[in-house]
C-alpha cells in the first residue's frame, strides 16, 4: 500500500501485524492531539469563510448596494447559498465515500472544497449586483460544504465511540473560533468588505494545510467500492426513517434546533442597528460573538467530556436545546445592549454543549460505516435547510408580524420542539 515512501501520502493505520486497516473497520484506537488539532483547524478555516460573510460582510455589501432593500438582498443571497449547501453536503460526502485516492477518501475533497471556496470569496469582493453576489456566495457554500462533509466524515472514520464527545467538543471549539474569527475580521476591516473577503479566503486555505499534509486516512481500494449506477447512487440519499427511526428523529431534532438558531442570528446586525440602537453595530456583533464564543468553548469541551464519561447523550442534547430557546426569549423581551450580552452568553452555554454532544449522538445512529460521508451529509441538510428557511420565516415576521419580539419568540418555540423530540431516540441513552 502506498504511503510509507518518502514523498508519498502519510501512512494509514495498521494493526499489530502492520497490515493496513480496512476503511470500514470501526475505530478502536484513540486519536492523538496532532490529528485532533488538524481537524480543529479545518473547522476554524471553514467557519471563518462561512461566518465572516454571513455575520457582517454580506450585510454591509447588501447595504452598500441598496440600503432600502438590504434585508431582501441579504435574504436572497443567503437563501441561494443555503439551497446549494443542501445538495453540496450529501453529494460531496457520497463522493468521498467512493474515493479510492492513495491519500484516503476524505483528503482530496477537503482540498477541492477549500480551493473552490477560496476563489469564490475573492470573486465576491467585485460582485457588481445582487445576482452576482448570490451566485458567488453559492459557490462559496458549494466548496466549503464539500470540505465540511469530508472532514465531518473523517471523525467516525478515525475516532472510537468513547472519545467522540471529547473530539466533537474540540471540533466544535474550532467552529466557534471560526465564528469569532469571522466576526473579528469583519469588524476589523470596517466597511472594506473586499479586504474582509480576502482575509476569509486566506483563513480557509491556511486552515486545511495541516490536515492535508498530516492526515493518516485509511484507503478505500477499488475492489471494495460498490458497483456504480446513477439509480442506486441517487436512491442512497433517501434514508428511511421507518427503517432507521433513530436516524430520522436525530435529523429532525437537529433541523429544529438549527432553524431556531439561524432565525436568531440572521438579522443580528440589523437588530443591533434598528432595535437596540447600538452606535457601532459591526463592533457590537463582534463583542456579542466574543461573549458567545467564551461560553461556547467552555461548555463544548466540558459537555463533551462529561457526556463521554457518563456514556449518555440525550439528557445533554435536551438540556442544551432548552437553554438555546431561553436565549431567544431573553432577546425577545429584553431588547437592550445588556439583554443582548446576556442572551449571547446564555446562547453560548447551550450551543457549546449541543454542538459537542449532538454530534457524538449522530455518529452513533448512522445506518452504515460504508456510507458515513453520505449519511452525515444528509444529516447536515438539517444544518443547511434552516439557512434556506430562516430568511423565508424571519423576513415576514420582522417586517409584518410584530418585529423582533415575534421573531425571537417563534425561534424559541421551534428550538424547544427540537428538545422534545430527542426523547424519541431509542438506541442511544
Amino acid at each position: 500500500m502506498p504511503g510509507g515512501k518518502s514523498g508519498g501520502p502519510p501512512a494509514a493505520r495498521t494493526d499489530a501485524n502492520d497490515t493496513p486497516v480496512d476503511a470500514f473497520t470501526e475505530p478502536a484506537v484513540r486519536v492523538g492531539p496532532r490529528w485532533i488539532t488538524s481537524v480543529v483547524l479545518v473547522n476554524v478555516g471553514i467557519n471563518v469563510a462561512f461566518f465572516g460573510p454571513i455575520q457582517v460582510l454580506l450585510g454591509n455589501q447588501a447595504e452598500a448596494m441598496d440600503a432600502q432593500n438590504k434585508e431582501a438582498i441579504l435574504a436572497l443571497v443567503t437563501g441561494c447559498g443555503a439551497a446549494v449547501s443542501l445538495v453540496a453536503n450529501p453529494l460531496f460526502g457520497a463522493f468521498s465515500d467512493r474515493t479510492t485516492s492513495r491519500f484516503g477518501r476524505r483528503v482530496p475533497w477537503v482540498l477541492i472544497g477549500a480551493l473552490l471556496g477560496t476563489f469564490a470569496l475573492l470573486g465576491l469582493a467585485g460582485a457588481p449586483g445582487a445576482a452576482a453576489m448570490a451566485a458567488l456566495w453559492s459557490v462559496v457554500q458549494l466548496g466549503c460544504n464539500g470540505a465540511l462533509a469530508a472532514i465531518t466524515a473523517a471523525v467516525p472514520d478515525r475516532v472510537p465511540v468513547q472519545q467522540r464527545g471529547n473530539v466533537g467538543g474540540l471540533a466544535s471549539m474550532g467552529t466557534v473560533l471560526g465564528i469569532v474569527g469571522g466576526a473579528g475580521v469583519a469588524s476589523a476591516v470596517g466597511g472594506n468588505f473586499a479586504l474582509g473577503y480576502a482575509v476569509c479566503a486566506a483563513a480557509l486555505l491556511l486552515g486545511v494545510l495541516m490536515y492535508l499534509f498530516g492526515a493518516r486516512e485509511d484507503r478505500l481500494f477499488p475492489f471494495q467500492r460498490p458497483p456504480w449506477s446513477w439509480s442506486s447512487f441517487l436512491r442512497g440519499f433517501w434514508v428511511s426513517p421507518r427503517r432507521y427511526p433513530d436516524y430520522g428523529w436525530a435529523w429532525l431534532t437537529r433541523f429544529l434546533v438549527n432553524l431556531g438558531n439561524h432565525m436568531v442570528t440572521l438579522y443580528l446586525l440589523y437588530f443591533l442597528q434598528d432595535k437596540v440602537h447600538y452606535s457601532d453595530a459591526n463592533t457590537g456583533v463582534f463583542i456579542l460573538t466574543g461573549i458567545y464564543a467564551c461560553t461556547t468553548l467552555i461548555t463544548a469541551v466540558l459537555g463533551g467530556l462529561w457526556s463521554d464519561r457518563t456514556a449518555k447523550r440525550k439528557p445533554f442534547v435536551m438540556g442544551s436545546s432548552a437553554i438555546i430557546a431561553l436565549a431567544s426569549l431573553i432577546l425577545a423581551f429584553l431588547p437592550t445592549w445588556t439583554g443582548a450580552m446576556v442572551g449571547a452568553a446564555v446562547l453560548g452555554i447551550g450551543y457549546g454543549a449541543y454542538l459537542a454532544v449532538d454530534f457524538a449522538l449522530l455518529t452513533q445512529v448512522l445506518p452504515s460505516a460504508v456510507s458515513r460521508g453520505r449519511d452525515l451529509g444528509v444529516i447536515n441538510i438539517a444544518n443547511s435547510l434552516p439557512q434556506v428557511l430562516a430568511p423565508l420565516v424571519a423576513f415576514p415576521l420582522v417586517q409584518f408580524l410584530g418585529g423582533y419580539v415575534t421573531l425571537y419568540v417563534v425561534a424559541a418555540v421551534i428550538g424547544l420542539l427540537g428538545a422534545v423530540f430527542v426523547v424519541r431516540i431509542r438506541g442511544v441513552e
